[in-house]
């Protein structure tokens, strides 16, 4: 291949006569094409990463290699891949959840020759059908081998997944003179050495030397800027303010679903054309979404970290974030979404105060634990058939997102294989890396500390993420808010807040009311656990839809709930009270309660008994009084769904007083907690409530985990 073949194929690629390579994209092409070499390219968004591979692609397929196999971890990502490569005439298949009825036809697309590029998702490679019938023929014949998103390959690296570990595998797997190329946009120095370490993995112990090209990740259409205020209600009163004045169309991140969800609603209600995009979002929805964003059709889309590496949008204006991410380098990647291809980009942070709990929380999630791992290891060493990730959840106590990433870690580190029918262990030898994890550990607290510093720092911004990426180009930007407080001149973004929109904020988030929904399954297995239920639970002792005042993670009534569950126990808050009060008047039962509940409660006795007897007197219900506590032992919050209820199974029962009251009445029954969290607690409680005679049982809480 010559430079004018490279330049004849770009050129066709993006259908200009006059397009020129940028700085180091011929390079990582004749080192693919011509050296058959393995190459990681950390380049900013928008630097053009795609056309390096595509372009590779048409060179070596136009010399008779094999497609291309592209490992890429959203189907956001892959539909912009995909659409960028027809365009090109780059004949582009995809295997992935949303297209299984596809798959015999991508199956014989690749068996006849007559598809230039395939993208998988990390996932696939370790899908058993996949794995076993289609991957070792294409580790054989595939023209070149692209991990897009190669910072998912490090423990380090920001947005870490356990399956694109399996990619090491690959590469062992791989003929000699196969090309690979690694892409990111979001690496420092220590996930740039981690991933080529990984990158030179050779067949049979073979090292491969790693070409590393890195450019500069400045981009001199952003403007940032950080706006602290602690209040929920003056971050959306400035939302609310300036939002319509913002350039074109852009998104607003959210840490939570919930977060996302409400602020979008609140927007919405204020006029503005919003949308919601989270990890709920349907994989249909997200992709009208996605083209409502590119025409325009909405002026933001408000979503999680769901809508992110890969979404291409070269004109997006601006990028704001209500709640900060864990760390700069996961920050710069998300703004790096905005002003690919216009003179100005806004960008702007409003942290809260919650944050720093939010980011713990994922942070522990995602890190196995070693008494846990030991557990699942041994549940499968003591079977011979496979067990489902169900069947497991009733022998080792982890929720189902937990478990599924540590089954994932497992199977990496070779103690657990997934085949059909679920997962068994492997029998090798497996060590729990306490070291590791530490390190791992260590190294998210320091990027918290660096994120933390950057909403403080009075230095330029932009040059703050640099250095947080270890990029050696570093410069003082000119254009954030600190560069221009520093140059004397007033910031470029507006922290004016209109009362009008101080008080619809208020407004907003003073709405109180989401639903609990009523459980309507017992878990698998319960047998296992002496629990005697097992299938649908039946209508004769399932609660009623429930309601609760907010959850704890809510923009609004979440932080004043949050300080009620900190505080020492006591009597309900008369605002807290009155929130109550409202959420009874907008409940839209069939039947208005006739009489009020308790749940026992070991930790907040006088909140829960307050607060049921307040409700009783002020609906001029009659109080009935709690339900018994049998034990006062728990295992406490979180873990799964079959332990939790074998946990509370036992803990409760009815008294004769209250079997004589229930009895008594004739209407539904209001029972009362102060926390839901996995809802068992008032499923049981429910069960006996309507086997001693309530005619039905609306529950009620105060908030909801989640």
């Amino acid at each position: 291949m010559t430079n004018d073949d490279a330049l004849t194929a770009l050129r066709r690629l993006v259908g200009n006569p006059d397009a020129d390579f940028r700085d180091g994209q011929a390079e990582a092409i004749d080192a693919l094409v011509n050296e058959h070499r393995r190459a990681l390219v950390v380049q900013r968004t928008g630097w053009g990463k795609s056309a390096v591979y595509f372009v590779t692609t048409m060179l070596r397929r136009a010399q008779g290699a094999g497609p291309t196999l592209i490992v890429s971890p959203l189907l956001a990502l892959m539909r912009d891949q995909v659409g960028a490569a027809e365009r090109a005439g780059i004949r582009a298949v995809t295997m992935n959840s949303s297209n299984a009825t596809e798959w015999d036809d991508v199956r014989e697309a690749l068996r006849t020759d007559s598809v230039d590029l395939l993208l998988v998702s990390p996932e696939r490679l370790n899908n058993p059908s996949f794995r076993e019938h289609q991957l070792p023929a294409l580790a054989e014949r595939c023209g070149l081998l692209v991990i897009d998103e190669a910072h998912c390959i490090s423990d380090w690296g920001h947005d870490f997944r356990p399956d694109y570990r399996r990619i090491k595998d690959l590469l062992a797997e791989l003929p000699v003179s196969t090309p690979v190329l690694a892409t990111t946009a979001t690496a420092n120095a220590r996930v740039v050495a981690d991933v080529a370490e990984q990158l030179s993995v050779g067949a049979n112990g073979s090292v491969h030397e790693v070409l590393t090209l890195r450019g500069g990740l400045a981009r001199d259409s952003l403007r940032l800027g950080v706006l602290p205020m602690a209040s929920p209600v003056q971050r959306l009163a400035w939302l609310l303010t300036h939002l319509g004045d913002l350039p074109g169309s852009g998104i607003i991140y959210t840490l939570t679903v919930a977060g996302a969800e409400d602020l979008a609603s609140a927007l919405r209600a204020a006029g503005h054309e919003v949308a919601a995009y989270t990890g709920r979002t349907d994989t249909a929805d997200r992709e009208v979404l996605e083209g409502r964003l590119r025409a325009n059709d909405v002026k933001a889309l408000v979503a999680t970290s769901a809508l992110g590496m890969g979404f291409d949008k070269p004109d997006l204006g601006f990028v704001l974030h209500l709640g900060a991410p864990s760390s700069p380098v996961a920050y710069y990647q998300q703004v790096g979404r905005a002003g690919r291809a216009t003179e100005r980009a806004d960008v702007v942070l409003l942290p809260g105060r919650e944050d720093a709990d939010i980011w713990h929380y994922f942070a522990t999630s995602s890190m196995p634990q070693q008494r846990l791992a030991e557990a699942v290891i041994h549940a499968l060493a003591e079977t011979e058939r496979p067990l489902s990730t169900g069947a497991l959840e009733a022998i080792v106590d982890i929720r189902r997102t937990r478990l599924e990433l540590l089954l994932k870690v497992l199977d990496v580190e070779g103690a657990v294989r997934r085949v059909q029918g679920g997962w068994l262990a492997t029998g090798q030898p497996w060590t729990y890396d306490a070291e590791r994890y530490e390190r791992v550990a260590a190294a998210r607290d320091r990027e918290q500390g660096l994120m933390t510093s950057y909403e403080t720092t009075t230095e330029c911004r932009m040059r703050f993420l640099q250095e947080s990426l270890d990029d050696p180009t570093a410069a003082d930007c000119g254009r954030c808010d600190t560069c221009l407080a520093a140059a004397g001149q007033a910031s470029w973004f507006d922290a004016y807040v209109d009362d009008a929109n101080v008080r619809l904020a208020e407004d907003q988030l003073a709405q109180v009311g989401v639903p609990i929904e009523p459980r309507v399954q017992w878990p698998t297995g319960m047998d296992r656990l002496g629990v005697t239920a097992r299938g649908k639970i039946g209508a004769d002792i399932a609660a009623a839809p429930g309601r609760a005042v907010a959850r704890l993670t809510d923009l609004g009534w979440g932080s004043a709930l949050r300080d009620v569950f900190a505080a020492p126990d006591g009597p309900v808050p008369a605002t807290i009270a009155s929130a109550c009060v409202q959420v009874l008047k907008a409940w839209p039962w069939e039947s208005r309660p006739v009489a009020v509940v308790a749940m026992p409660s070991v930790s907040r006795p006088q909140l829960v008994e307050s607060l049921a007897q307040g409700l009783a007197q002020v609906g001029r219900l009659r109080y009935l009084g709690q339900v018994d506590l049998l034990r006062e032992e728990s295992s406490g919050p979180g873990g799964n769904s079959a332990f939790r209820l074998a946990d509370v199974w036992p803990r409760f029962s009815v008294g004769h007083a209250l079997v004589d009251e229930l009895q008594s009445i004739d209407g539904p029954v209001l029972l009362v907690d102060d926390l839901c969290d996995s809802r068992w607690t008032l499923t049981v409680a429910t069960k006996l409530l309507r086997e001693a005679g309530a005619e039905e049982v609306l529950p009620f809480a105060l908030a909801t985990v989640a």
